[in-house]
């Protein structure tokens, strides 16, 4: 039987190895007992339809997560991270100020890379060309696929604010090989988004390079079956980027119409940005004019 005075030395010992672990440690496992927190946090977010009230909470929320993120880098905190950003910048952001919005996409871009590739060398893993990019992604998983999507994501919505930049017009088909990659693996992750975004790609792809339109809507097809039609911004790119390129005024408006009549609880725990995709998409029917 162990006795009481051993029990008090081996206790002593381990309160004094404690700070011998370092602080580092000690914030690490701090933040990672708020994982609870942070996850109500984030869901109690996505179903706030405030827009005005999340406009002005987010960018604490943001600065909150860096310092998070500084402290404690975790493949799920950077991910988080990199939703947020990427978020953030959609919403209130890219309409009206695009160079910022670059900078928060291509921050968030790199904490999903982080997420992916941990502290390897960016430009010598992804600065490679295209067919050995593409090989590289072989290596990769189901379990890396929030990562490869959110690096994808990311990636592109940098790319479309950058279209002068011949540096984005070249990072144009890493990204969505990264997509294609992600659909291979799991086509259902965030409601079947990969699809919608590879849809966008191909519906915006120059008459030039031949007619892929047959392929976008393969794919807005599958993202609707996937999500439901529930998550309102497949819609929104639906319109945006399909109607618009074939020029399909009636689908344009009734799309757009569908996402203005979609009810909030018919999708909670994403109201938030399906609020967002309907001012988007108000927007984009009280000028319809202008596309047509």
């Amino acid at each position: 039987m162990v006795s009481e005075s051993l029990l008090k030395t081996v206790s002593l010992v381990l309160l004094l190895l404690v700070p011998l672990a370092g602080g580092c440690s000690m914030k690490a496992m701090t933040i990672k007992s708020m994982d609870p927190i942070m996850e109500d946090m984030n869901t109690a977010a996505n179903r706030n339809i405030d827009v005005e009230m999340m406009r002005s909470a987010l960018p604490a929320f943001l600065v909150q997560m860096d310092g998070f993120i500084l402290s404690a880098p975790s493949e799920k905190l950077l991910l988080k991270g990199a939703e947020a950003n990427f978020g953030y910048a959609n919403a209130f952001v890219e309409d009206t100020d695009k160079p910022r919005a670059s900078m928060l996409y291509l921050k968030a871009r790199g904490y999903a890379v982080r997420a992916l590739i941990g502290e390897k060398d960016f430009g010598k893993d992804f600065n490679v060309p295209l067919a050995a990019f593409k090989e590289n992604l072989s290596d990769y998983g189901r379990d890396d696929v929030p990562a490869l999507f959110w690096t994808a994501n990311c990636w592109l919505a940098w790319v479309a604010l950058n279209l002068d930049n011949p540096e984005a017009i070249m990072d144009m088909p890493k990204a969505k090989s990264m997509l294609e990659r992600v659909i291979e693996l799991d086509e259902t992750y965030y409601y079947g988004s990969a699809h919608a975004a590879l849809g966008a790609i191909y519906a915006a792809q120059p008459a030039i390079m031949g007619d892929t339109s047959a392929k976008a809507r393969q794919h807005f097809e599958r993202a609707f079956a996937l999500s439901g039609r529930k998550l309102l911004f497949i819609q929104l790119f639906y319109a945006q980027f399909y109607a618009y390129q074939i020029q399909d005024r009636d689908l344009f408006v009734r799309t757009l119409q569908e996402i203005l009549a979609a009810p909030h609880e018919n999708f909670p725990d994403r109201a938030f940005a399906n609020e967002i995709a309907k001012r988007k998409a108000k927007v984009l029917l009280d000028n319809v004019d202008m596309y047509f």
